[in-house]
């Protein structure tokens, strides 16, 4: 029993491993590729895990094998276009100026159904409003409206609005981030005084946050 605990937990820790490696994405966003190499390092793992007389390096030759191909197919599509092309794809136009490219909703296999309804998730109703409707290589629709049915901005009406700031969390749960503070362009010096100025100190702090532009977002810890 403990036996399989263990190769379990090692095979876990080791697909965990290898998802890491392969990058930081959703499963929606993942690419043909990886999806395909997500799905077959799963059942590589199954096997060793269900089978105890299946020596464990048997079954991590394989995953192995196949998180290595993973990785030099990734270096590969990122400097040969041909390369990227064969296993991503490439994103195919299906709007033109509020006209359907029937072509390539048939290349795509996507029927008017499911374009419709990707249109709707994106708040379009009418298919005639759109100046282009593009398939992402990861199944997703980019939708740019036509100039003249686009919501209008604060540059269309003349309003002049500060440049924004990112914020970051300065203290978080009590906690200082003395990196996040540098990227923010304060020093401690700068904390110690504004922790001053709100009596409070940083363990009493839930959240700290700080824009280039001086912005703070400040959460008090609650009593427990």
């Amino acid at each position: 029993m403990s036996i399989s605990v263990i190769r379990t937990a090692f095979l876990y820790g080791l697909l965990i491993l290898a998802v890491r490696l392969m990058g930081k994405r959703q499963v929606a966003e993942m690419e043909p590729a990886e999806f395909v190499v997500t799905m077959l390092l799963a059942n590589l793992a199954s096997v060793p895990m269900q089978d105890n007389g299946l020596p464990l390096f048997s079954g991590v030759a394989p995953i192995l094998t196949v998180l290595g191909l993973e990785l030099i197919l990734a270096v590969l599509s990122m400097k040969l276009l041909p390369v990227r092309r064969l296993l991503n794809g490439v994103p195919t136009l299906l709007i033109r100026n509020g006209k359907i490219d029937q072509k390539a909703l048939t290349v795509s296999r996507v029927s008017l159904d499911e374009l419709q309804q990707k249109l709707r998730e994106k708040d379009v109703f009418d298919h005639t409003q759109v100046a282009y409707a593009i398939l992402e290589t990861d199944g997703e629709l980019t939708v740019m409206l036509s100039p003249k049915f686009q919501n209008a901005t604060a540059k269309d009406v003349g309003v002049k609005h500060p440049p924004a700031g990112l914020f970051y969390n300065v203290i978080s749960d009590g906690v200082i981030l003395p990196e996040n503070l540098r990227l923010a362009g304060f020093n401690k010096s700068w904390l110690r005084k504004e922790l001053r100025g709100r009596k409070c100190g940083r363990k009493e702090v839930f959240l700290l946050a700080v824009n280039s532009l001086g912005d703070i977002q400040f959460v008090k810890r609650e009593k427990r």
